[in-house]
């Protein structure tokens, strides 16, 4: 490892701790796909953010360095609910304007499935995942093994007060993405279908390449769907 990636080596274990941190050390807690309306307050959002995060990581052989770290919450309808509340509350919305943005992003939830992606790899080209030439490939994958490219992936080139605010694993070593994937995909000889619904038991977020493959899984609680 060079003089450089050793000097990084501290900074980006603390992140990744920092990230850690935002999930219950005992378990992973499950998640819910179930919509509805929901009586968050602001003073909550932690707590939900924690619960759509995941972490993970895939080391390099000599295991000094990691040769990707990941960090992705996904926006969920639940998500989004205390996401607009926390919002609504630092930015002293009215009523009509917090309903309105509320509206908004629920809508986008039932349009598409997207992800806050941040993560750390020892040279950043490898990093940037919108590129053809980026050593990552991202996946979403159902518990039935189907496998969906994104729909579109938007680089946040400089991430600023409110995306380190809602969003804390963000750091200066971290490069940050958000990844959309479509509501459906279609599949030879069954023509159109959801990629998650009521009856899917997990689902994972897949960064694979030449440097290893690492997944982010979320466990669904189907007998709240």
């Amino acid at each position: 490892m060079s003089a450089k990636a050793r000097k990084l080596v501290p900074w980006v274990t603390a992140a990744a701790a920092v990230a850690v941190a935002l999930v219950p050390a005992c378990s992973t807690p499950s998640v819910s796909l179930a919509t509805g309306t929901r009586t968050y307050t602001a003073e909550r959002y932690s707590e939900v953010l924690a619960r759509w995060t995941r972490t993970a990581h895939d080391y390099t052989v000599q295991g000094l360095d990691d040769n990707i770290a990941v960090t992705a919450t996904y926006e969920s309808w639940d998500f989004r609910w205390a996401y607009v509340v926390r919002y609504a509350s630092d930015f002293r919305l009215t009523t009509v304007e917090r309903s309105r943005l509320l509206q908004t992003s629920l809508e986008s939830a039932s349009h598409e499935h997207e992800f806050y992606v941040a993560l750390y790899t020892q040279n950043r080209r490898w990093g940037a995942l919108e590129r053809p030439t980026s050593a990552w490939r991202v996946l979403l994958v159902n518990d039935h093994q189907m496998e969906v490219p994104p729909s579109a992936i938007e680089p946040i080139s400089r991430p600023g007060a409110l995306e380190r605010a809602y969003f804390p694993y963000i750091t200066v070593w971290r490069q940050a993405f958000r990844v959309r994937f479509p509501t459906h995909t279609w599949v030879p000889g069954r023509g159109e279908v959801e990629v998650l619904n009521g009856s899917t038991r997990y689902f994972i977020l897949r960064f694979s390449g030449p440097l290893g493959s690492t997944d982010l899984r979320w466990d669904i609680d189907t007998t709240e769907s």
